[in-house]
């Protein structure tokens, strides 16, 4: 029984890293065309869907006897000449290359890059989480420590039943209400990359609170009564013995909360704008990641569906470096 236990545990884990591994394999195969085509610079492109014009010249024979028929009366012309060099002849005026006769090919290439939704994504993270934070660990302080009973319970199922609402109720209210109202106080309009981060950070408030406050309770009840028989002040025991204590459940939550703000796109597609521009300030509107890869999923083809599947392997590794990085720095162990 003993060793079925070890491998079914074994299994479970095996499991996750098999599906991590499957969907980064997916996303790189499909977005392999626009790897290879743009590389690292579409990390660093800011255009989206903007297409190019290439103008080459075309049917050279035809041109060519075209500019020998119309100079046949010309001593000045050496044909020998033409016909050898007709290779070296550059001419990139349509106008002129259409008088002799030519024919312009128009050689369109539509270009994709993805630093627009990049920044989109990571300005509207971090105003959430600097709006996020503070809150709610201002709520897990008074809900764990400050509140009576009759108070912190029903307060406590209040937050919880606020994770629980659908992301697109908080975008229609985001949309209507509560980005109006923000630019009314901020300027801009109601749809912009404040808008999109505040209300980010309030959908993040609730799995914030919940987590701190429950890591927060599991703190020794002998470790908080020994500070304050020494005179440690309410403060004082907050700072130096809970949150010591509760330090790694306190950033569990934030990095859960991080991932959830840089993945989240109904709520933000609703108030974020879509506009593919950098803002010039935080109240104009901009367009991130997951925005681009819902508004543009049904409608696209060939090149634009391989550049969505990179935008959404950019948004799969950064989001696992940044989480990576935050669990490892923040949750060490120091000796």
């Amino acid at each position: 029984m003993e060793a079925i236990f070890r491998k079914l545990s074994s299994l479970s884990a095996t499991t996750i890293l098999l599906i991590l591994s499957a969907i980064f394999v997916v996303l790189f195969i499909q977005a392999k065309p626009a790897i290879e085509k743009y590389g690292l610079h579409f990390l660093v492109d800011p255009r989206w869907g903007v297409t190019v014009v290439n103008e080459l010249k075309n049917n050279q024979t035809n041109n060519q006897q075209a500019i020998q028929n119309q100079n046949t009366n010309s001593d000045n012309i050496n044909n020998d000449s033409l016909d050898n060099d007709d290779n070296d002849i550059a001419i990139n005026d349509e106008d002129a290359l259409a008088a002799l006769g030519g024919e312009v090919n128009q050689n369109t290439d539509v270009v994709y890059g993805g630093l627009i939704p990049i920044v989109g994504t990571i300005l509207s993270t971090l105003i959430a989480m600097f709006f996020a934070v503070p809150i709610a660990m201002g709520i897990a302080i008074f809900l764990s420590e400050i509140a009576p009973p009759f108070i912190s319970k029903p307060v406590g199922i209040a937050i919880e039943l606020l994770a629980a609402i659908p992301s697109i109720i908080y975008g229609m209210w985001g949309l209507f209400y509560f980005g109006p109202f923000i630019s009314h106080i901020f300027g801009g309009g109601s749809v912009s990359l404040l808008v999109a981060g505040l209300v980010l950070g309030i959908m993040i408030i609730p799995f914030m609170a919940s987590l701190t406050r429950d890591s927060m309770n599991t703190t020794p009840s002998v470790l908080k009564e020994s500070a304050y028989a020494i005179g440690a002040t309410k403060f004082e025991v907050i700072k130096d013995v809970i949150f010591p204590y509760a330090k790694k459940g306190i950033i569990g939550s934030m990095i859960l909360a991080l991932g959830r703000a840089l993945g989240e796109t109904m709520a933000v597609a609703f108030v974020i704008g879509g506009v593919f521009k950098f803002p010039s300030k935080i109240t104009d509107p901009t367009v991130s990641i997951p925005v681009v890869l819902a508004n543009n999923f049904a409608e696209s083809s060939g090149m634009s569906y391989a550049a969505l599947f990179y935008l959404a392997l950019v948004l799969f590794v950064v989001s696992f470096i940044i989480i990576t990085f935050a669990k490892f720095y923040f949750l060490r162990d120091k000796k």
